[in-house]
């Protein structure tokens, strides 16, 4: 199992530790680090804090520069453990990003500005919504569950765990809506999109 990765799959090769299953340390935090280095042992297992690598990381778009919505999905702002974070109190984490790294007052981060900001001592603050959850599904349950119970030697009926289980049910209610959707495609008409008072019985 692969998880999806946001940059070049081999990018950070040389951050990660050799092996993350069971038996193997994933990189522990500790409660005194900072927000950013907290993420990447948490959210990448990457145990060195590099902020150059981290700005790189988290530049969904490759533009050198932080926009808002880069800010929002690296705090994991649009993933479903924060959907009860008020979109108000979202906006504040953002803006207040900008504020701290942003010298040139253009609204984004820029990677220049976010090395200086760090070599002054700014760190990015957490703001009690989490670690900041950005990847996709399969990323998630890849680092935070298949990785620490689970190796390149389990087999299928080993996943029985209540994550496995739930991970798996999603992927066979997708198949079964997309088995679904084709199956309308290939009817000539949809009789449930004809509205009833145009049906015949």
């Amino acid at each position: 199992m692969i998880a999806t990765l946001l940059l070049s799959p081999f990018a950070f090769l040389p951050l990660l530790p050799p092996t993350l299953a069971h038996g193997h340390q994933v990189p522990i935090s500790s409660p005194t680090d900072d927000w950013a280095t907290r993420h990447m042992a948490e959210e990448h297992h990457i145990s060195n804090m590099d902020p150059s690598a981290f700005f790189t990381l988290h530049d969904y778009s490759n533009t050198n520069i932080w926009t808002p919505a880069d800010i929002r999905r690296t705090y994991g702002l649009d993933d479903e453990s924060t959907k009860e974070v008020a979109e108000e109190r979202k906006a504040e984490i953002v803006r207040t990003v900008v504020e701290l790294f942003d010298g040139d007052g253009d609204g984004v981060v820029g990677r220049e500005e976010w090395l200086g900001g760090w070599r002054e001592g700014k760190r990015l603050g957490d703001f009690g919504t989490g670690p900041g959850h950005h990847g996709d599904d399969e990323y998630e349950y890849e680092i935070h569950h298949f990785e620490k119970f689970h190796d390149e030697n389990t087999k299928e009926e080993d996943l029985t765990h209540p994550e496995d289980i739930a991970h798996f049910k999603k992927h066979d209610e997708m198949d079964a809506a997309a088995d679904y959707l084709e199956a309308l495609d290939a009817m000539p008409i949809v009789e449930q999109n004809i509205p009833q008072k145009f049906r015949r019985y």
